[in-house]
């Protein structure tokens, strides 16, 4: 069994995780499936919720268990680590909006502080 963190603020960063996690997932339904959305201070209010949203209806078939944090959204990302213990985190590069490009600062911390395995999915 493996556990997977989904960490995101995002329908785009969730869809990129579930297209990635679709491929990775044990088909008997062994795996566990935790996605955190934080809602981003930055981002409409609304976009945590919806990325929770997608998350359940992309990964419906392994019913993940979701959470919605606020705060800080490394340090909600390094709490949710803690407490769940994956085997793999999975991010985005950025927060997938139109005007993001390249790796954001909150990939780039969670990649120097998580001691577990972060995979990096692209987005479209």
């Amino acid at each position: 069994m493996t556990t997977f963190l989904l960490a995101t603020s995002s329908v785009h960063v969730t869809a990129a995780g579930a297209d990635y996690l679709q491929n990775r997932l044990d088909p008997a339904g062994d795996d566990d499936i935790v996605v955190v959305a934080v809602r981003d201070p930055d981002a409409p209010s609304r976009d945590a919720g919806d990325a929770v949203n997608v998350a359940r209806s992309r990964l419906a078939g392994f019913m993940p268990a979701t959470e919605t944090k606020d705060g800080d959204p490394v340090e909600a990302i390094l709490a949710a680590v803690d407490e769940h213990d994956p085997d793999e985190l999975i991010i985005g590069p950025h927060r997938g909006t139109d005007d993001s490009d390249g790796v954001g600062s909150m990939a780039r911390e969670l990649l120097t502080r998580v001691d577990s395995p972060v995979v990096v999915v692209p987005l479209p």
